[in-house]
């Protein structure tokens, strides 16, 4: 996976698939665009990214996280639930705040 946290008014945490950089998928009116510069940063295995989710400030932090293995890593970190994802071209996303 790659995790990149922009520092913003608030932080900004892009987490995705490593396999999905560079992607855009489409649905409907929806669409995602998987922009490297946006997502990539530091490749993270399943452990250092839930470790790395555990430890953001859920009160003063945006995600956008796009991706099965992603998604999955948040929802054991407890950053989302279930019912906050959507699909986009069977690609699994989460966005918003927490």
């Amino acid at each position: 996976m790659q995790i990149k946290i922009h520092d913003s008014y608030r932080k900004i945490v892009a987490l995705a698939d490593t396999d999905l950089i560079g992607k855009t998928f489409e649905q409907d009116i929806m669409q995602i665009e998987v922009r490297p510069n946006f997502f990539q940063d530091k490749e993270k295995d399943k452990q250092e990214t839930i470790e790395i989710l555990k430890d953001m400030d859920k009160e003063d932090a945006t995600f956008y996280i796009v991706g099965e293995e992603s998604i999955k890593s948040a929802l054991e970190a407890k950053i989302i639930s279930k019912e906050g994802i959507i699909t986009i071209d069977n690609v699994p996303v989460a966005l918003g705040l927490m």
